[in-house]
């Protein structure tokens, strides 16, 4: 089924509906054999550098030309574009440069070159978005700023190709692009959140937000102007079980509170002034303020609209960055539900993915009652691989530190190299003190260390005295630091190789079930790593596809 995508996902440099079904498969499996030839290096902890000898891992020839190279070197010929003007210190062997070659053209083009990117944006003031109104920059750093105005543009365009004016907007958070597509553009939109420390932040920034419109309303009557629309959104409360059907997915939305976690911040996702922000109101709201200031702000908003409007027949669905299987879920209820039209989809945590061979990977939310969890673990459909066609090729299984180190941000540690950061040390660091760990205490094996502020500037004489040390020996680790950074770039390498394998499996799988869809480059990579959006509508007859048992 071909059907026409919003102007604003036609600005990306690369759709994947320009490849026919068959090239999407064969692209696929290409994929799947390149990096089963080359999983000793996607498969690696660069923490058990030392311990497990990787550098010996590497061909002899490979190490004989990249053991000296300097950091802006390593960002150039490794990690710079593939149609950079390369200068070679010493003549590569071939299989380098194929190595190199390959994984640059399997992965999908993460640079867009529509006008009015991050740096665009942010010209004037790196920390406010010049194409943002002030009212929806307040408590919102500047990456997301950047999310919430690009994907909301493209909400919009797709409410209005679908003829949908509501939106469900799952894992809201903080309700930073909620607040956006229903004040900013108008749209009736419904926001469902799981962490209810989020949800109490989002309802409290919504009412700082309606009080700074009342008073340009009160302006606006005494000036005798026409009064300012109000879209206020509505937020439930909830847990999508990434096992139930559709059905029970619409009758969540309808207002019944579904399954929650438990009350408290999620560190994963609140970062700077957003962690000090919900720091200081968790001081001011016990829990059940929270749940209080929830249930006020959902009657405030029932009297602005009818509860019958709230979520009309037809929506569109979004998700900004929604966490491992949360994304996969999204698209089933996609394919599955005939009153969702339209989907955009931003993945994130990777690693979190269900698989067959780890149904349930570490970090994964799990359910919030024991009888949930064990319809969690039941074999059913998996985050990774989506489609029929990914889930027959041979080969491709992806591991968890495979999928972790798609997460990874290339355009950052390429920005690190050439800069020649004191950050570089930090992987360096941390092999050595696996090192020492594993010989005191063999079975703290990749264990969790604290992260410790500006870790990359102490020395090794920080550790307690009582540890024995060999000096000389740790300096010979550390010396050999721009090895560590040489391995973790040949690894690096093959991230987007493993997140464009990932996408294409979705892809892959909407195709199986009648809808083309685009991936589309909408956000600034130096700004929001995870830049790719799936977008995908489906035209009026589609009636949704039965759920797979």
């Amino acid at each position: 089924m071909s059907v026409n995508l919003p102007s604003a996902a036609q600005h990306g440099e690369m759709f994947t509906s320009s490849l026919s079904a068959e090239q999407q498969r064969d692209l696929a499996t290409r994929i799947t054999t390149f990096l089963s030839m080359y999983s000793h290096l996607s498969d690696s902890y660069i923490i058990e550098f030392f311990t497990e000898d990787l550098w010996s891992s590497l061909p002899s020839s490979w190490r004989a030309v990249l053991r000296d190279l300097k950091y802006p070197q390593i960002a150039d010929l490794l990690l710079g574009a593939s149609h950079a003007d390369r200068r070679y210190p010493s003549v590569w062997p071939l299989s380098l440069l194929a190595f190199r070659a390959t994984a640059q053209a399997l992965a999908f083009p993460r640079e867009s070159r529509e006008s009015g990117g991050g740096a665009e944006e942010f010209q004037n003031n790196e920390s406010q978005s010049s194409l943002l109104r002030h009212i929806f920059r307040k408590h919102v750093k500047p990456k997301k700023q950047h999310e919430i105005r690009k994907l909301g543009a493209l909400v919009k365009e797709l409410c209005d190709q679908t003829d949908c004016s509501s939106v469900v907007d799952v894992g809201s958070g903080q309700g930073h692009l909620t607040r956006f597509l229903s004040f900013g553009l108008g749209l009736s939109v419904t926001a469902i959140e799981a962490d209810r420390a989020l949800l109490a932040m989002a309802t409290k920034f919504d009412g700082e937000l309606m009080g700074v419109l009342e008073k340009e309303r009160e302006k606006q009557k005494e000036s005798g102007s026409s009064l300012l629309p109000v879209s206020q959104p509505r937020h439930v409360a909830g847990w999508v079980n990434p096992k139930a059907s559709w059905e029970s997915f619409i009758e969540q939305l309808s207002g019944a509170e579904g399954p929650k976690t438990p009350s408290g911040p999620c560190k994963k996702r609140l970062r700077g002034s957003e962690e000090e922000t919900l720091s200081t109101s968790q001081h001011q709201l016990s829990e059940k303020d929270s749940e209080d200031e929830a249930s006020r702000c959902s009657c405030v908003q029932e009297a602005v609209r009818p509860p019958e409007e709230m979520l009309r027949p037809d929506f569109v669905l979004t998700g900004l960055h929604a966490c491992g299987d949360l994304s996969s879920t999204l698209l089933r209820h996609f394919i599955s539900c005939p009153h969702v039209r339209g989907i955009t989809s931003v993945a994130c945590c990777y690693m979190k993915i269900s698989t067959r061979e780890h149904p349930s990977p570490p970090g994964l939310i799990a359910a919030p009652h024991p009888r949930l969890q064990e319809v969690m673990l039941q074999p059913s459909e998996f985050g990774y691989p989506m489609s029929s066609w990914v889930g027959g090729l041979p080969g491709h299984q992806l591991s968890y530190k495979a999928r972790e180190a798609a997460c990874h941000a290339l355009e950052d540690y390429r920005r690190r190299l050439w800069e020649e950061s004191q950050l570089l040390r930090t992987h360096c660091y941390r092999a050595t003190l696996e090192t020492i760990i594993r010989e005191q205490r063999p079975e703290l094996r990749r264990a969790g260390v604290q992260t410790v502020k500006k870790a990359h500037l102490l020395t090794f004489t920080d550790l307690p005295p009582d540890l024995p040390l060999d000096g000389g020996r740790v300096e010979a680790m550390l010396e050999q630091q721009g090895r560590v950074v040489v391995f973790f770039s040949l690894a690096l390498l093959l991230a987007p190789v493993v997140e464009t394998l990932v996408l294409l499996d979705r892809i892959i799988y909407l195709q199986e079930n009648g809808v083309d869809s685009r991936l589309v480059p909408l956000f600034d990579p130096n700004l929001s790593p995870r830049n790719f959006v799936l977008v995908a509508l489906k035209a009026r007859g589609h009636g949704g596809a039965k759920r797979k048992s």
